[in-house]
């Protein structure tokens, strides 16, 4: 039994839809701009631009039904709907033709930014970290294993705040859908079991303020609901 000087913390986990189990958490990896709309509204050109990737850390992830606190250090908190890919099987270099059998399942899940503090960084060229990577800045859903929904490429994605409808697209515009994500990704690192994939977000990003409720949704996937105080 190895002999911590300090207690290992809890390890992060994600909820499994129809099941006591639950998911746990190694690493998220978020891809960027990936939806051709989104990446023009934040004034980038999506048919010149590869993918590009930033991590969360695991312990980001929060419950579908909870709360969260405005977070500090930003006037400009914004939601990001997206799907999430969960890893189940590890591999590198893995073939996009294979790719989607290193997948465990699928998910709704909402990335959360401090939009203000992600641009002042993209400005100067630094990292997005504390824009992107804050405490409890990673809302999921239950995951819904392969095995019940099978791999989705078309469906409607979509967020509101208070009720109205603010980003209201589909899967299937994903500007490198989620086999090409997963292979480009494992060129770089080995994917792991417990690895999650935020796929990228659709047109219509902006500000949710405390108080307000995010509630959104994937067609075959279930939705997610978060308050704000």
């Amino acid at each position: 039994m190895t002999d911590y000087v300090l207690p290992p913390p809890a390890v992060p986990s994600v909820a499994v839809s129809g099941t006591a189990a639950r998911f746990p958490v190694r690493r998220i990896i978020c891809v960027g701009r990936n939806y051709a709309a989104h990446a023009r509204e934040m004034g980038r050109d999506p048919d010149r631009e590869p993918p590009f990737f930033f991590l969360k850390p695991a312990d980001t992830v929060v419950d579908d039904g909870a709360t969260v606190p405005y977070p500090p250090e930003t006037e400009n908190f914004h939601y990001e709907i997206e799907l999430i890919v969960a890893i189940g099987t590890a591999g590198t270099n893995i073939p996009a033709e294979r790719a989607l059998d290193h997948v465990f399942g699928y998910g709704v899940g909402i990335d959360l930014t401090r939009r203000d503090l992600q641009l002042a960084a993209r400005e100067q060229g630094r990292p997005w970290d504390w824009g992107k990577g804050f405490d409890l800045s990673a809302p999921i859903a239950p995951l819904h294993p392969v095995s019940e929904v099978g791999h989705p490429t078309a469906g409607r994605i979509w967020i509101a705040v208070d009720g109205q409808v603010k980003q209201d697209s589909d899967i299937a515009k994903l500007i490198w859908p989620v086999p090409d994500i997963v292979s480009i990704a494992s060129r770089s690192m080995e994917l792991r079991p417990g690895d999650l994939i935020m796929t990228g977000t659709p047109e219509g990003v902006g500000p949710v303020q405390r108080g307000e409720v995010m509630t959104g949704g994937i067609d075959g996937l279930g939705e997610i609901r978060i308050s704000v105080r």
